[in-house]
This record gives structure tokens, sequence and C-alpha cells, in this order.
């Protein structure tokens, strides 16, 4: 999935373990199925006849039911058939497309009708998979670990990045392809200003409450907080935006993701590109934020990525953008490997880290040059990144794995800590640096790890799937989202219990902390970010 527009369920793809058999099982379209043959050929006819019966958004009756049935068993679609084509099928067609290299428009033509009657290729040139990364040669995931593509990083083909995507829709089926937003609760310290810092929290018991909930036409796959009162969203290809707030829950500025590349050194691009923002990493002193693109759009970019991906496919590289958080302009474009999922500044601001999903590696940018100086390599899925306080070692998670790579800022060196969990996705540090965190998509658990013995010395249980994690400024509470939960815990690090798990809008799948409002802001991939007081 990750490949085309990826559309990137990929997040939404990133399945726990205990779905992998089953997902995997729904990859394929069964064409010996009567009824779904049924489907393809009458809705093919139809279509050529009058193209104007096509199936879309908004459309219901037994043609849709079997649509849904054909899109469940290629793996594509979650829900029940329930014959109305809401926002979920609409995702899972999106996906489809994406993946079968269709025009992504959400309605089902000829050409979609007919891609339905074919199954896929089996990707049986890709290499064997194996549980841990080798450093010396390339190595793919086992089934059982999770090829992503199934961990559902089949999801981070990410572009799921979000199944949905009517410019929003859940990379992931929710229960109702018509969900009704959460309630708001009354509002905390109403006369409040809220960019002035209030007191740090007292009682790190305290419940979360919603504060706000924000709409509009996003679909964000990460929420970064600036470290000075901005909040970036990043929102993929489904609307190639980034969209920036501030603490008074106010849309500053929708930043396109469109680019001339020509005019940042990269004569061979002629024209416009556009990118799909995926992360985003701010310097320590909160000037320049750099944002990964999944994929790059346009002339010169015919290989994209796919969750289901290697070296050996030669994917086209892409992009970060460096953006000047005064102005809010992309003022740089450097390029790194194929499908850069996560990144991260080094707390000295001399390097720029981002794992590249279909490349295997990291990518060091240094920030003076504003180029890639190495590349490191780690093995199958690398995605969470963080750096240590003293700026020497970075940790990665490489989430075709259960092992976490540690890399040398200063050589570029190598070692690991292994046996973590299963599918290490996102990571975060206590500020001393002691002890280091890692959500474990395929076993729904949070690990803490002793950076003195990188031994795992306690895991706690979120919720399916936890995806991305934000830390207290003080260390002493974590706030980890479930994606297919549908939840937000925060845990206390001292005992690792977790005190509240609170509801959320569909496919949460990042999460931010402000430490001046104590507030916590978590990006629905469904089509809103939610911003809690604690």
């Amino acid at each position: 999935m990750d490949g085309l527009a990826y559309l990137h369920l990929a997040e939404t793809w990133e399945t726990p373990t205990s779905q992998l058999q089953e997902t995997n099982s729904q990859t394929h379209l069964n064409l010996i199925s009567t009824p779904l043959l049924f489907f393809t050929i009458a809705l093919t006819i139809v279509n050529f006849v009058n193209p104007a019966l096509a199936l879309r958004r908004g459309d219901s009756g037994d043609e849709v039911a079997e649509l849904q049935k054909t899109l469940q068993s290629a793996g594509y679609f979650r829900g029940r058939s329930t014959g109305f084509y809401g926002s979920v099928t609409d995702a899972a067609v999106r996906k489809f497309q994406a993946e079968n290299n269709l025009k992504v428009d959400g309605i089902v033509g000829p050409k979609t009708s007919a891609a339905l009657r074919i199954k896929p290729e089996e990707t049986t040139s890709e290499p064997a998979i194996e549980i841990g990364p080798k450093v010396d040669g390339y190595s793919s995931p086992s089934p059982a670990t999770e090829s992503p593509d199934r961990l559902k990083d089949q999801t981070e083909n990410q572009p799921q990045e979000p199944l949905s995507q009517n410019s929003v829709l859940p990379p992931f089926v929710t229960d109702k392809d018509n969900q009704e937003p959460l309630q708001e609760q009354p509002k905390i310290q109403p006369q409040e200003q809220p960019n002035k810092p209030v007191r740090p929290r007292q009682n790190n018991n305290g419940k979360m409450t919603l504060k706000k909930t924000i709409y509009g036409n996003i679909s964000p796959k990460s929420i970064v907080h600036s470290g000075s009162g901005l909040f970036f969203a990043q929102n993929m290809m489904y609307s190639h935006t980034i969209t920036v707030y501030d603490r008074n829950f106010k849309l500053v500025k929708t930043i396109p993701d469109t680019v001339k590349l020509a005019n940042y050194g990269f004569s061979k691009f002629k024209g416009s590109h556009k990118g799909s923002p995926v992360e985003a990493a701010f310097s320590s002193d909160g000037k320049y934020a750099y944002v990964s693109n999944y994929q790059m759009y346009g002339s010169g970019f015919e290989n994209p990525g796919s969750d289901r991906c290697s070296p050996r496919s030669k994917h086209d590289k892409s992009f970060l953008y460096r953006i000047n958080t005064e102005t809010l302009n992309i003022e740089q474009v450097i390029a790194v490997g194929a499908v850069p999922k996560f990144n991260a500044v080094s707390p000295d601001h001399r390097f720029v880290l981002a794992t590249n999903w279909c490349s295997w590696d990291l990518s060091v940018v240094d920030t003076n040059k504003n180029r890639e100086i190495e590349r490191v390599k780690l093995g199958a899925y690398p995605r969470g990144i963080v750096v240590t306080p003293d700026s020497k070692s970075a940790y990665v998670a490489v989430m075709g794995s259960s092992d976490i790579a540690k890399v040398n800022l200063i050589d570029f060196s190598v070692e690991w800590l292994r046996n973590i969990g299963n599918a290490p996705r996102h990571l975060v540090i206590d500020p001393n640096g002691k002890y280091l965190y890692a959500t474990l998509n395929g076993e729904g658990n949070v690990a803490k790890i002793d950076l003195q013995t990188s031994e795992v010395v306690d895991k706690v249980s979120t919720g399916n799937a936890p995806r991305s994690m934000a830390i207290s400024d003080d260390g002493k509470l974590i706030y980890v989202v479930n994606y297919f939960s549908n939840s937000v815990s925060k845990v206390r690090t001292s005992d690792f219990k977790v005190l509240q798990t609170v509801n959320v809008n569909a496919s949460p799948i990042g999460i931010t902390y402000d430490p001046e409002t104590n507030q916590v802001w978590v990006a629905c991939y469904s089509g809103s970010i939610m911003v809690f007081q604690d």
C-alpha cells in the first residue's frame, strides 16, 4: 500500500500480530467467488454503457454491498457490508486504486471495476523474511513479525496513511461509515489565556478532559508541537498540506506541499511536484520544522514505494522539507531515501535523521549543509527515532523485527537492543536519558527499557495497536494512541501503570504534548485533531 498515494493506508494497516494471519488471508481477491465475479462483470458492463452509473460516495444498494464484499475479501474493507457507500468504503476504494496504479478518485468506474477482477501479483520477488535486521545485508521481516505491509504498516504504507480519504478518511475502518463526533466536555479554566504559561501540574494522577476538537480539510498522520506554541499537522497525500495551529486552536496557515525541486538545486526535475507530509521534527530553538514526505508526485517519480518493499525494488527517493516557523514557508528541500517515515533533530542541531521505510536505512542530514552526509543500513522497515539528550546516539525502532538499533552519531556504527518486543514502532526517551519507551505495535504493549543494561524492565498493555507516544517534560507521564482501540492511554512511568484511557475519534495515529498548557493534542487519521487538558 505504501505504494502509491500510498493511500497509504499504511498506518492504518499496522495491525497487531493477532490479526496478521487473518489479514494476510484476505490480501488477494478470491476470483472463484461467483457473487464477486458477477458483481465486477456486471458493473463493468454497466459502466461502459453509462459511465454515470459508476459507484461513488453517497450511493446505496446491492451493487454497493457486493463492492464492499469484494473489497473485504481483498483485505481493503474491514467493516460490515452495509450497502451504503460512505467514507470507509470510499477510503477502501482509494486505497485499492492507489496500490493498483489507478486514478485515485474513490469512484468505481470501468478501470477500477476491471482491476477488481484481476488478482494482484504475489510479491514473490521480495527477499525471504527474517526476524532481526542485518546490518551487512538486507533481510525482510518475517510474516509473523509482520511484514509491515501487514504489519499493518502495510499500513505504514502509509498512506494510509488513511485509508480514507475523502481527503480524510481513516486508514481504516471504523464501525460505521458515518461516525458522530465525540462530545466535548466543558472547557477547563475558561479565563486562562492559552498562549500564557500555566503553572506546572501538581498532580500527575489528574484526569484528561476534552477541551477542543478541530475539524477541516485534514487527514492528520501526525501532530507535532514546535516547543513555542505552534502545532504542525501533516496531512499526507490525502490533503497535500501541512496545517499549522496556535494555542488558541486557530488555524494559522495551511502550507501546500507543492514545490519546484529545480529551484532547490534538483535540476533534473522539471515543473512542480507535490509531496505527502508524514511527520515533522523541530530544531531545538523552534526555528525550523523538518517534514518528511512519504513520496513525491509528478514527473520523474514513477516507482513509488509500498508497504511491501525492499531496497532491491529501487523505489523513488523522497525529500524532507525545511520550513521556517516564522514565515511558515518551505525554505529548503533535502533528498533522502525511499519512503521516509519518521524524522528527528539532534538536540545540538547538528543532524536531522530520517528513517527510510523502503530503502531500509537511516539518512543522516547535516543541518549546516542541508544535505545527506551518511546512510546507515538498519534492516526491514525502520520507523521511530529518538536522540539522546547529549546528541551522541540515536535509537531507531526497526518495525520489521523485534529489535531497536543504537546508532553512534560520531562514527555511525550500530549496536542492537535485541528482543524488545514485536514490531517496535515509536520511541521516546526520558529527559535524563535513563529510560527508553517503545510502542510495540505487534503485541499491543509499551515497553520500558533501562538504557544502562539495554534490558526491558517493564511492559504495559494500553490497547490494540499502540502507535505514537508523547512524554511529559518531567518524564513522569507518557501518552499513547491506540490505533484500533480508538483511544489514548496515560501511563505513569514510575510504576508503569495506566492511569486513564479516553475514547477518541477513529484512527488515532499521532500525538504531542504542550508542557506550558499541560495539553495533549491527538491526530485522528479519520479527519480531526482532539485536544485534551491534563
